[in-house]
């Protein structure tokens, strides 16, 4: 049994070590900061905040000295929604630590710092617990996560007891075999619980020990002794270099093994002791080398490991595993803990003493099934266009984690695809003031639509009738205009319309009228302009809109006809009556004029008849 849980890193640790090719990627975020910060001491880049949905930036107070030294965060009251989000693009696909480090805004007493849960892609990962601000490894939230989409979703929810408070998210790149067992998929995600280091020392990061970046930056907390005394072990250091400590896929660093603890005489037993969430199951990661130089050789130590009294790991014998003294040895299991207490205890068999370096748990949560993409963007576009006010949140996925789906959104899981679908909306009652968009025929699992009782305004998609499966579709009391779409008749599955007390006008569609055979309820009542079945005033000469938009047309063109017809006519009256106008005033000059050019007629023709001319007064002169 041993030899099964142990081969895969004999393997791993006897390879050569092999530097890695390329630097892993890794962003880190001050939440709230407006422009990028460089920490001192190991000189870390964190970027200016981005890819958050909401909330409020402040300066922040560090609940321990182990949060990163940044001025600033982002809160997220409960007026911006239930679930707040960031959305952190351009991640290359692969395996990540992702880190989440919470703050406080100004003081808070005991008892009354926020609790929320996190969830990263719809899983929820981790909740707050009371205290958590007195305890160094509780003040931030990690989980190893296979990221697909180029993009990591880390929502926070409200419970009703504070604001969530983030002061830093870190997504950091590890190897992609990293903490992996047979037993687990790319579909299992790994929550840290506690990781230890052991003996003599102060609680580090990987960064802290000279780690290889691949390992994810771990946080390790020492730990001086299992009991509340050092009569049941004590702490043991060396400086002498471990073997086969800093390789793949976990990339350990060597001063983890560099410090021990050690059973005593009057406690041989070496036991540690977990407070856990029941139900649940952990991934134990135990760490081993030998560096007491009271052994040396193969035979001198050997313990039992026994986990929640099964025994785990039979005959350890450190020395004879690992090949030699002062080399790194890690022992892997899954154990399912049904209460909430996980006990770890190495009994020796040979050698009285047992001994141990580090332990890791971690969670094992199975990821959640997400919500259909397309669905997601039809809700987002949806939350636009009805204008949802910001108390509803709509941030993140709609239907996980499933103790926190969105307001108003009712999911199914299909069996099919293996994904969530949305099944019914109920907005009804919200004080929503926009219009419903085409979108919505994208919801193609729809059961449900109930948005009576809004402001909602403009007509009726006709896409709504490509929802054969609509059952219950409820618009009544808002301020829809228009017609009726044909396209409703196409609802086969339709139980109850609800249209009444809107605008709507026009012949209610022959297809819908029929239904009413089918025990179909409908409700079309206090709307002025509909017509068409019993209940509702009886229909003229009905015209299609294209007839409706054609008439229109006509009688506009008739109109603007006219009016040019009128000027024109108006112009040419008014130049008639300006002529006249001008000949009236000319007439009297005219006259005179005439008299004048017949009295020089008669003068001239007077003088040729009273005298003679000779020939040299007529003729021309001539020159001798």
């Amino acid at each position: 049994m041993l030899l099964r849980f142990l081969l895969p890193w004999m393997l791993c640790f006897a390879c050569v070590s092999s530097a890695a090719p390329q630097a892993p990627f890794a962003t880190r975020l001050s939440c709230g900061a407006r422009q990028n910060v460089q920490t001192r001491a190991t000189n870390t880049l964190w970027h200016e905040d981005i890819g958050y949905t909401g909330g409020i930036a402040a300066n922040a107070t560090r609940p321990s000295y182990i949060t990163p030294p940044l001025r600033t965060l982002r809160y997220f009251p409960l007026s911006e929604g239930p679930q707040n989000c960031y959305i952190v693009d351009r991640v290359p696909k692969g395996h990540y630590s992702v880190r989440i480090f919470f703050g406080l805004v100004g003081r808070v007493r005991d008892g009354n710092e926020p609790l929320f849960d996190i969830s990263i892609e719809g899983t929820q990962i981790y909740s707050l617990k009371s205290g958590w601000i007195h305890q160094d490894d509780q003040v931030f939230a990690e989980a190893l996560v296979f990221l697909t989409n180029d993009s990591v979703s880390i929502c926070f929810h409200s419970t009703g007891h504070g604001d969530p408070a983030i002061l830093s998210i870190e997504i950091l790149q590890i190897d992609d075999k990293a903490y992996i067992v047979p037993e687990f998929s790319q579909g299992i995600i790994l929550r840290t619980v506690k990781r230890l280091s052991c003996g003599y020392g102060q609680s580090k990061f990987d960064v802290d020990y000279g780690g290889d970046p691949w390992g994810g930056d771990r946080f390790w907390q020492r730990v001086k002794s299992f009991g509340q005394d050092y009569e049941t072990d004590q702490p043991r250091s060396v400086e002498t270099m471990i073997k086969h400590a800093s390789h793949s896929p976990n990339y350990y660093p060597e001063t983890l093994y560099q410090s021990a603890l050690v059973s005593t005489n009057s406690q041989p037993d070496l036991t540690y002791t977990l407070e856990v969430d029941p139900n649940r199951n952990y991934s134990v990661w135990l760490h081993f080398a030998e560096i007491d130089n009271s052994v040396t050789a193969a035979g001198q130590r050997v313990f039992d490991i026994i986990i929640n009294g099964d025994l785990t790991f039979k005959n350890v014998d450190i020395v004879e595993l690992s090949g030699d003294l002062y080399t790194a040895l890690v022992l892997n299991t899954t154990v399912t803990v049904n209460g909430r207490i996980l006990t770890i205890t190495l009994k020796p068999k040979k050698g009285n003493l047992a001994i141990i370096n580090a332990i890791e748990i971690l969670e094992a949560i199975m990821a959640e099934s997400k919500t259909i993409s397309d669905e997601v963007r039809a809700l987002q576009t949806l939350k636009k266009a009805l204008g949802l006010p910001p108390r509803f949140g709509w941030n993140g996925d709609p239907c996980v984690p499933q103790k926190h789906p969105w307001s108003g959104v009712d999911c199914q899981l299909d069996k099919s695809s293996g994904s969530w679908v949305i099944d019914g909306l109920g907005l009804d009652n919200q004080g929503l003031k926009g219009f419903l968009p085409d979108a919505i025929s994208r919801l193609l699992n729809l059961q449900i639509l109930n948005l009576s009782r809004n402001n909602i305004h403009g007509a009726i998609p006709f896409s709504l009738g490509t929802l054969t499966g609509l059952q219950v579709l409820d618009l009544s009391y808002n301020v829809f205009g228009g017609s009726i779409p044909e396209t409703l008749g196409q609802l086969t599955s339709l139980k109850r319309l609800n249209l009444n007390s809107n605008l709507l006008s026009g012949k209610v569609p022959a297809t819908l009228g029929g239904r009413l055979l089918y025990r179909t309820s409908f409700n079309f009542t206090d709307n002025a302009g509909l017509c068409g079945i019993p209940g509702l005033p009886t229909c003229g000469t009905h015209l299609s809109a294209g007839g409706k938009i054609s008439i229109g047309i006509g009688a506009s063109f008739t109109f603007l006809l006219l009016i040019t017809c009128s000027v024109c006519w108006w112009k040419r009256r008014q130049n008639i009556l300006r002529a006249r106008q001008i000949a009236a005033r000319a007439a009297p000059y005219a006259k005179a004029r005439t008299h004048f050019s017949r009295d020089i007629q008669m003068t001239k023709h007077h003088n040729n008849y009273g005298k003679t001319h000779t020939a040299a007064e007529n003729g021309p002169i001539l020159l001798s």
